[in-house]
């Protein structure tokens, strides 16, 4: 299931965009508010807990103090988690939070593959699935952000001209990130060893994505009904997850 959930979404994103080819940016707009807020929600109510326990079981393990440490490192490694989201936004143009369609000027060459865009968006989406292996709820909330996003962006690839097998193969290895992400996490030594350090970095990714969703989801940045209202059913699904 923790595998399956964020492939499946992407490919019924995909499959969703090719066949019924969407054009209410509302209803899109409604669901990724929802998927930011169900996100966030997880980020803070799960994973964000989790990490500071870690740190503090750790310290008590090595006979260290701890109650009034304000100099945790796990502090720093949010803050470059939400850095280094910032960068690959800068190369993706904002297509992990569904702001791909305003970056239309920048594939004058449509029949190019993005690679800048497929880069940066793997390496969101392998990050994205490292702490699955510990939350699997996790794993709802990434399915929900990655299927409006899916559509936005093949109906993007679309209509800047990409070849329908470039749009394949780029879809399908984005489908393939977070999977990969979480079966890599627990099965590398490596990794399981620093896997408090990459969840804080990981938990600063998904600080940045969900905000700027849940902010940049509607015009204006007006908090109409119905966007308040999928955002407190974002809350209250990741509540009793």
């Amino acid at each position: 299931m923790i595998y399956s959930l964020p492939l499946l979404s992407v490919i019924l994103g995909y499959l969703a965009a090719l066949i019924l080819k969407p054009t209410n940016r509302k209803n899109l707009k409604l669901l990724l508010a929802f998927s930011g807020s169900f996100l966030l929600s997880l980020t803070v109510m799960h994973l964000l807990p989790e990490v500071y326990e870690s740190v503090a079981h750790a310290h008590d393990g090595h006979g260290h103090e701890h109650g009034h440490n304000h100099n945790s490192p796990i502090g720093i490694f949010i803050m470059g988690g939400i850095i280094f989201q910032i960068i690959l936004e800068y190369f993706s143009k904002g297509a992990e939070h569904g702001h791909v369609h305003g970056s239309g000027h920048d594939h004058n060459h449509s029949s190019s593959m993005p690679w800048l865009l497929f880069i940066s968006l793997c390496t969101h989406a392998l990050l994205e699935g490292m702490p699955v292996t510990h939350h699997h709820d996790l794993a709802w909330g990434i399915a929900i952000h990655h299927f409006p996003i899916a559509i936005i962006l093949t109906a993007f690839f679309i209509n800047s001209g990409l070849s329908k097998t470039a749009i394949f193969l780029f879809m399908l290895a984005f489908a393939v990130m977070t999977p990969l992400g979480t079966l890599v996490s627990g099965n590398l030594e490596f990794i399981s060893h620093y896997y408090t350090e990459i969840s804080a970095v990981v938990v600063g990714i998904l600080f940045h994505i969900s905000s700027t969703i849940i902010f940049e989801s509607s015009e204006g940045h007006k908090f109409n009904m119905a966007k308040l209202l999928v955002i407190i059913l974002g809350i209250i699904m990741a509540y009793f997850l």
